[in-house]
Formats: C-alpha cells, structure tokens, sequence
C-alpha cells in the first residue's frame, strides 16, 4: 500500500488527538508507516500512587497501535476495527517514558482482508512489548482484534 506524507501526516496527528484521553495522556507517535507506528507514552503526568507509571497509561499504549496500524493498514471506507480482547502482563514497574512498536506484514493485511471481505469479518492477534528508555519489557500485551466489514 502506497500512503502519500501528507496522509501518514494526519494519521500521525489523528493518533494522538482523536480521543480527549489518549491526548490528556500525552502519547507522541514517533513514526507512522504502511502497517508500522511507533508510540511513546511519557512518564510525566501519568504516574500512580507509588511513583511508577499507571498501568491504564500503558494499557492505552498497547491498545493504540491497533487502530494506528488499521487506518494504514486497511481500506477504511469499507472495513472497521473492534477490540475483542486485550491482555497485559506488567513484567516490572515503568518509572519513565515508555515506547512501543507495532507492525502488521503486507501479507498478512492482504489476508485478513480478503477473510474480511468473504467472510464479513476477520480475526486477528498479535503481542506487543511495552519498553523503557534502556529497551527493558516492562509489559506485554496480547491482543485480539476483529476487521469487520461495514455493513455486516
């Protein structure tokens, strides 16, 4: 899929503005590509009652990436995206900014497209690591997501 700047631009800008919540977290979308983003959650402003970071800061940043990646990923006129389960493992407290990358192959979108478009929907999974500045897990989510198509 061949996306102009100026569209990873505003999907970039989107990532970080569409909901109230996600811009009061602070979340920066460091990099956007064809089925890729890059994410930081910064520490400031979302710690917890000792001192690390909240885990519903870093539950936002492993759910995030799912609808970053769908609107690079897939047809949005004719395919939408639904959370059925999301999963996270804290590994170890996250005492500073916390970055996580998400990556959808071309064959596999391509896949899940054509399930999507056959069969009205499309489950698909995938784990993402939650690291700090030293590239240290903290957390680890796993989730479940589900391309519908519209007007199923």
């Amino acid at each position: 899929m061949s996306l102009t700047a100026e569209f990873l631009e505003q999907v970039r800008q989107a990532s970080e503005k569409a909901f109230p919540f996600v811009e009061r977290c602070g979340v920066r979308t460091l990099k956007v590509e064809p089925g890729y983003c890059h994410l930081r959650m910064p520490f400031d402003g979302n710690q917890n009652h000792i001192g690390s970071m909240y885990a519903g800061a870093l539950f936002t940043l492993a759910e995030l990436p799912g609808g970053v990646v769908y609107l690079t990923s897939f047809d949005t006129r004719r395919f939408f995206p639904i959370v059925k389960s999301l999963n996270i493992r804290f590994r170890r407290p996250a005492m500073g900014d916390i970055e996580v990358e998400a990556r959808l192959a071309a064959d596999e979108v391509a896949r899940i497209s054509a399930q999507a478009e056959a069969e009205g929907k499309c489950d698909y999974s995938w784990t993402l690591e939650l690291k700090d500045a030293t590239g240290e897990t903290v957390a680890i989510a796993e989730s479940l997501y589900q391309l519908r198509r519209i007007g199923q």
